[in-house]
Order: structure tokens, then C-alpha cells, then sequence
């Protein structure tokens, strides 16, 4: 597993630091990049401005490019960019106003804001870079986002967004802003579970959020933004699946594409496994006839963190490799799979003991 954390010498620091890591005869371009002098065994050192401090265990790796933010009086650093990767997340926030059944990243009360140093860390990474802004939920605090993108926007235009939110507290107010984005480069994340008020309600522990759903989902289409809907198939929501490719074709169709999600075994949905995984390799019928329903209309459908053995050869075109790559795993059967280079795999955490019937290498 990749680790999103590497030892550091703590600095002489009182705020949180944001610095690059750069290869010697790299131009440093800014005050923010620190420059290799020195490699050891188990040890880089580097130079910052006249500032030296080590990295640790990370011989082996390459981490030129790396973004590091570093924290006062802290021996670890959090790689927010990884620059040889597709997959670089920001968690900007882990508080939430719902308590979803499989939430993968629990919500706390509190709250550390460090907009200013992710914002600087976006403005670092490399050229025409994605990256994921993620929660808990962002919109709790809309402004601090907003001028987030707005500002990376300003110094770095090649650089997109991926924002996961649940799109619940969007008003008319932020119809201007969000026309002010690239849509090109700025997509929205957004979580849709049944088509059935009750039923996403009940999903997401938080009465109402269907209808304050809907309010948001309008705004983001009248302002022309870009979407990905998410609909992570669990028990709860398995019969639900064609009503919902029906709503969707019809009354969503300006979505970018439809995302139809594999439960990441994580967080509460490790806690309450037994009753929401559902096992697409033994019954896969209601996903084939919601893919069915959406293409035969328009709409784009993908089936991500679905393992292409799980997926019928009818609808393995359909399941791109989504798994991020820090958290990505393959299992022993995986090894002499013709298909390994194409298949996402499976998350760290799966487990197969309680996980897909029906297996194989392809």
C-alpha cells in the first residue's frame, strides 16, 4: 500500500508548511521548492531556503515533484501531491451533515482549515494535473471552497478539479460563481442512491436531502456545470437500480456520465457489511438492466471498483480501472489474469472471505 504519510526532521515551523520537493538541476521556481542535496540510505535531505531537513524511507520511491505540508512540531508529512500519480486527493473537511449507511470516511465535529495551504499545493502540482477535493462534505464550507478553485483557476488555468459533494447546499446566490468555472476542468462528484425520496433519504440518514438534492442538482444544471452522478449499489437500494436509470435518462440527462459504484468495505460500510454488500458476481441482473435502460437513452454509464472478473463479458467494457492506486490491491488468483492490466483490482481493505461469490482470473 502506498503510503500517503513519510517521516520527516520537523522544522522550526509555527504554521502549517507547504513545500515541493524538487531533483537537483530542477529549476526552483518558487520559495516553496525544496531542492535535494544529499542521499543516504534511508535518508534525502533537503534544502529549503537555507533550511535543511531529512526525508525518510523512501529509497526506493521517487518523489520528485511530491507536495508535502508539513505540520509545527510534527515528525510525519502529509504527500498531498504525488506527482508520478492520477490519483491525489484533498480531504478539506471531515465534518458532514448526513451519516450515509457505507460512509467510507466517517464524519467528525471538528474542523481544521487549511484551504490556504491546499489551494498553494494545487498551484504546485504538475502540469494539467486532476485533483480530488473530497470530505466529509466541501460545500459546509462553500465560500472557503469556492475561492479555492477560483484562485487555481487564476494561477494555474491546466489545472482540473474532481469536487465530491452531495450538493445539498448550493443556492441561487452561487449561480453566478459556478459559471464562472472552467466546466471543462471543474466536475462534481455527486452521491444519487434511489429515485425514491424515502429510500435515499433513509440511505443517507438525513430527512429532506432528496429535495435538497433536486434544488442543487438544478442549479449546477442551469449553470452549465459538468457531473458525474455516483450511485454506490448496495441491499438497500438493489431493486431500486432501473427506476432510477429511468429517472436518470429522463430527468437528468445533462449529467457527464453515470458512475454505478462497488461498496468500499471501510468506515461504516466495514461496520455494516452483512447487510448492504450486495454481490454482483451471483446476481448482476438489476446493474445490466439499469446500464441498459441509461445507454439505450443517451447517458453514459460506467461501473467503477467493480473487478472485471466480477462483471459479465457483456458489460466488462463498461468497468474501467477507478481503484486509486494508493488504495489498490489484486489477489493471488490475479497474477496470470490476461486481463490485470486493464482491471482495477480490488481495495486494500476487501476482503474475499466476505466479498464476491464468483471469482477468477480471465
Amino acid at each position: 500500500m502506498i503510503s500517503l504519510r513519510l517521516k520527516v526532521d520537523p522544522l522550526p515551523i509555527d504554521e502549517p508548511l507547504v513545500v515541493r520537493l524538487q531533483a537537483p538541476g530542477s529549476p526552483a521556481r518558487t520559495d516553496h521548492d525544496a531542492v535535494l542535496a544529499e542521499v543516504a540510505p534511508d535518508r534525502r535531505e533537503y534544502d529549503l531556503n537555507g533550511f535543511s531537513f531529512g526525508v525518510y524511507g523512501v529509497s526506493d520511491e521517487v518523489i520528485d515533484g511530491d507536495v508535502l505540508m508539513m505540520m509545527p512540531g510534527e515528525t510525519t508529512a502529509h504527500r498531498l501531491i504525488r506527482a508520478g500519480s492520477a490519483h491525489n486527493t484533498l480531504l478539506v473537511t471531515e465534518q458532514c451533515d448526513q451519516l450515509c449507511v457505507m460512509c467510507s470516511q466517517p464524519p467528525k465535529k471538528y474542523h481544521a482549515d487549511l484551504f490556504e495551504q491546499f489551494t498553494l499545493a494545487a498551484s504546485l502540482a504538475p502540469q494539467g494535473a486532476v485533483i480530488g477535493v473530497s470530505g466529509g462534505e466541501p460545500l459546509l464550507h462553500k465560500d472557503r471552497l469556492f475561492c479555492m478553485l477560483e484562485e487555481v483557476k487564476a494561477r494555474r488555468p491546466d489545472i482540473g478539479f474532481h469536487v465530491l459533494t452531495n450538493a445539498q447546499h448550493f443556492s441561487r446566490a452561487d449561480f453566478e460563481r459556478l459559471q464562472r468555472l472552467d466546466h471543462e476542468r471543474v466536475l462534481w462528484g455527486v452521491p444519487l442512491y434511489s429515485a425514491i425520496p424515502e429510500n435515499h433519504d433513509r440511505i443517507v440518514g438525513k430527512p429532506g436531502a432528496f429535495a435538497n438534492l433536486e434544488q442543487g442538482l438544478s442549479i449546477l444544471m442551469r449553470a452549465g456545470a459538468s457531473l458525474e452522478l455516483r450511485t454506490v449499489v448496495m441491499q438497500q437500494n438493489w431493486q431500486d437500480l432501473p427506476a432510477l436509470a429511468d429517472y436518470v435518462s429522463t430527468r437528468l440527462n445533462f449529467l457527464t456520465v453515470w458512475a454505478i459504484m462497488q461498496l468500499e468495505r471501510i468506515g461504516y460500510a466495514r461496520m455494516n457489511w452483512k447487510d448492504t454488500f450486495q454481490d454482483t458476481s451471483s446476481d448482476f441482473d438489476q446493474i445490466a438492466r439499469a446500464v441498459d435502460i441509461a445507454t439505450a437513452r443517451g447517458i453514459k454509464a460506467s461501473l467503477y471498483n467493480f473487478p472485471l472478473c466480477s462483471v459479465p463479458p457483456a458489460y466488462q467494457d463498461f468497468a474501467p480501472s477507478t481503484i486509486s492506486d494508493w488504495k489498490r490491491k489484486y489477489l493471488d488468483f490475479c497474477l496470470n489474469c490476461r486481463s490485470k492490466e486493464t482491471c482495477g483490482g480490488f481495495f486494500q481493505w476487501y476482503s474475499h472471505t466476505e466479498g464476491f461469490e464468483f471469482l477468477g482470473p480471465l
